[in-house]
């Protein structure tokens, strides 16, 4: 919680004047009952108008002052509340772009938005709420039962012992709720995962059919997490009733011991209206300071879970210099690299060894699930090898400083993502310096040119979010020309040209040999025609390099290279 609350150290004047302003407010509004009564026990008493516009004049300044404490105490807590809120959620964005691949598969994409969405907002709740009436209600209560004294101490005796069993109740409604209140939260995580998850697939549902299993799958999980509210809810709503009910016996008691205190001339009838307002004043305040415990509750577990991911720390080690890269070194080689997912049973690679001179072209090719996405993962280094060493251009890859590394290495993932922009802005991405010339060269290589010269807009064509008002091939190589914008040093293209024709693929294919001369380039496909003219081919099969060499070698030498390649032709050929 130290870390959340760190955020709250701008607004260190903020968090000492709202509550100071709130307590001015209380202030004058304990005085109200002492003014309404010195009206009926002198004023209408006496039957003295002057007297009874003169203290309504002081009611009215005491609203107005009381008003105008209220405002700024509003104002302060609010701007460190939304500043707090602010501040938390960009530390939170920053140590989300900080984190390595592992520990983004740990957290999730559901439990991401869940942090910097729904628990922020509850704990800028909690901070806005806290700075109003942590102090103010408790200064209320016990305020109210000082003045009562004043006034009667024998009838403050009642105003004592309802305070004890209004906290009481209080107590042992929120001992229970408050752990279930953390359990619900839990279960809007799985809520809002399974919403995600449905929005993300939805066109793979669709093509399945799978529409109505899905929505009995969320139903069933927004049931359960509606019976784990309302079950709290029930129970959090007792303490209303329960406290109207002490208040209301506590009032009637205070009434009809006040009357006959009245009647034995000890005390005033304005007094006793006095006592009646403070008791209400005190249920007022006690549902407000049930109100306040139930969302600090809320608050300090959402919180906890903030600050679980802000501790977490990246497993990327990164030096405080970085080294050089030798150009006439082996652009890239690993050494008896093995590699496992966190919880995974075993390992996705095993014992690589392989090195790849500078200017060459690495082909890598298996069945699905042989570990290809996870080795070229390893080159940036988006993970960190489990056992052995991978290093780029003569040097490990964790002698590198991150930034140095991969603006070295240009990557064209899976998926095909584009950002909401234009697609000028997408392509700069790769360069902010790069001019039109270089834009247009990057686009032809990538056989995108005639993409954008489709568009009535050009390079200046609206991209939506994700690119959804692109076809996936045309994602595709908009997404390689982004990668080529910023000519670097060493090309992974990870089965980037799926979504391809073949003929558009050979293009491609030929167009990087022309005009990428010297650039290392990494291709990873599951077609043998996407890998054939590679300078080195590797074949993977569960995780184990199973062949090595040109395409040739290979038919030759690798079964597992041979079934591919005579699969594929046997395919074209029908």
């Amino acid at each position: 919680m130290k870390r959340v609350f760190a955020y709250l150290k701008p607004y260190r004047w903020q968090c000492v004047l709202a509550p100071l302003f709130k307590l001015l407010e209380a202030g004058f509004e304990l005085i109200v009952p002492l003014v309404v009564a010195a009206i009926i026990d002198t004023g209408i008493e006496n039957k003295d108008p002057v007297y009874v516009v003169k203290m309504c004049g002081i009611l009215l300044l005491l609203a107005a002052v009381g008003f105008g404490a209220a405002v700024f105490a509003q104002y302060f807590a609010s701007v460190a509340a939304v500043g707090f809120g602010a501040g938390v959620r960009r530390a939170l964005f920053a140590k989300i772009q900080s984190l390595s691949y592992r520990e983004l598969d740990s957290l999730g994409t559901a439990t991401m938005m869940t942090r910097l969405t729904s628990d922020v907002n509850q704990a800028q709740t909690g901070v806005n709420l806290t700075l109003r009436l942590l102090m103010r209600s408790p200064f209320v209560v016990f305020g109210a039962l000082i003045m009562a004294a004043t006034i009667d101490g024998k009838l403050s005796l009642i105003f004592a012992a309802v305070i004890v069993l209004l906290f009481a109740v209080i107590y042992l409604i929120m001992f229970r709720t408050v752990p279930l209140y953390r359990k619900s939260q839990e279960k809007l995580d799985r809520v809002l995962g399974l919403t995600r998850e449905n929005l993300t697939g939805a066109r793979v549902i669709r093509a399945f059919c799978r529409e109505e299993e899905e929505r009995e799958l969320f139903d069933d999980a927004n049931n359960t997490l509606t019976r784990s509210q309302t079950y709290v809810g029930r129970i959090s709503a007792l303490t209303t009733p329960l406290t109207g009910v002490l208040i209301n016996i506590a009032t009637l008691l205070l009434i009809y011991t006040g009357a006959i205190r009245v009647d034995a001339g000890s005390l005033t009838q304005g007094q006793v209206v006095a006592l009646v307002n403070y008791m209400a004043q005190i249920l007022v305040e006690l549902v407000k300071l049930a109100n306040l415990i139930v969302t600090v509750t809320k608050s300090v577990a959402s919180g906890k879970r903030i600050g679980g991911v802000l501790a977490m720390e990246s497993s990327l080690a990164v030096p405080a210099v970085s080294a050089a890269p030798d150009a006439m070194a082996p652009a890239i080689e690993m050494r008896g690299v093995s590699f496992t997912y966190a919880g995974a049973a075993a390992p996705a690679l095993s014992d690589l060894n392989f090195s790849l001179a500078p200017g060459a072209t690495l082909g890598i090719i298996g069945g699905t699930g042989s570990g290809k996405t996870t080795l070229v993962d390893l080159i940036p280094r988006f993970y960190d090898a489990t056992e052995g060493e991978v290093r780029v251009c003569g040097v490990p890859v964790k002698d590198y400083d991150l930034d140095t590394l991969r603006s070295m290495i240009g990557v064209v993932p899976q998926r095909a993502l584009l950002f909401a922009g234009t697609i000028r802005e997408n392509l700069l991405w790769g360069n902010p310096g790069a001019t039109d010339e270089d834009l247009i060269a990057a686009l032809h290589t990538a056989q995108a040119l005639d993409v954008v010269e489709s568009k009535a807009l050009g390079l200046d064509e609206p991209v939506e979010a994700g690119g959804k008002n692109f076809s996936g091939g045309q994602r595709q190589r908009l997404t390689i020309a982004r990668a080529l914008v910023a000519r670097p040093s060493i090309l992974i293209l990870d089965d980037s040209a799926s979504a391809l024709d073949y003929a558009t693929d050979a293009r491609l294919r030929h167009a990087l040999r022309e005009d990428l001369a010297g650039m290392t380039v990494v291709v990873v496909s599951q077609r043998a025609s996407s890998v054939r003219h590679a300078d080195l081919i590797l074949v993977l099969d569960d995780g184990k390099v199973v062949g090595m060499g040109t395409h040739d070698k290979l038919r030759a030498t690798c079964p597992v290279y041979e079934e591919i390649c005579a699969s594929q032709e046997r395919g074209q050929g029908a």
